[in-house]
């Protein structure tokens, strides 16, 4: 992590106050995820780093990542594959434009699928699983999802 932070400070030094900026991209909303993301968004926080977390509305994450120091803004997206992903994938690349992080960390199969459908390595990003989609999917679904992750 320090080295990806590093290669941030160096593409974006001309931030202000010299602030990197971390988006967290988040789905689901509950649970783990949840817990791992705010644990994350304080500490970052609390670091110095503008932290921005965008989630689905619903669930407990947008209140504690909000009260843990970060700015949250809406991610409409929901936990299951299928035709709404490049809807997804575009409003992750609208977000990055808006937002112009340092560094993305997408949570999950589902935020990693979409960040990096978006980006494409166009910016630093990080996907945590936090669980296999493969591993919970049954039939075509698991198989597209192995064959994403192996691409």
């Amino acid at each position: 992590m320090p080295k990806l932070l590093a290669e941030c400070t160096e593409r974006r030094g001309s931030e202000p106050q010299g602030r990197l900026t971390v988006l967290h991209l988040a789905q689901p909303v509950t649970g783990g995820v949840a817990r791992v993301v705010t644990d994350l968004a304080r500490a970052q926080a609390g670091a110095g780093l503008h932290v921005v977390v965008a989630c689905p509305p619903g669930g407990a994450l947008a209140h504690l990542a909000a009260d843990s120091g970060a700015q949250v803004v809406s991610w409409p997206a929901g936990r299951e594959p299928g035709v709404r992903v490049p809807a997804e994938a575009y409003r992750v690349r609208r977000l990055v434009r808006a937002l112009r992080p340092d560094l993305v960390h997408a949570h999950s199969a589902k935020a990693g699928l979409a960040a990096r459908l978006a980006l494409r390595g166009r910016v630093p990003t990080v996907h945590q699983p936090h669980a296999w989609s493969f591993e919970a999917a049954r039939g075509r679904t698991a198989h597209l999802a192995r064959a994403w992750e192996r691409y």
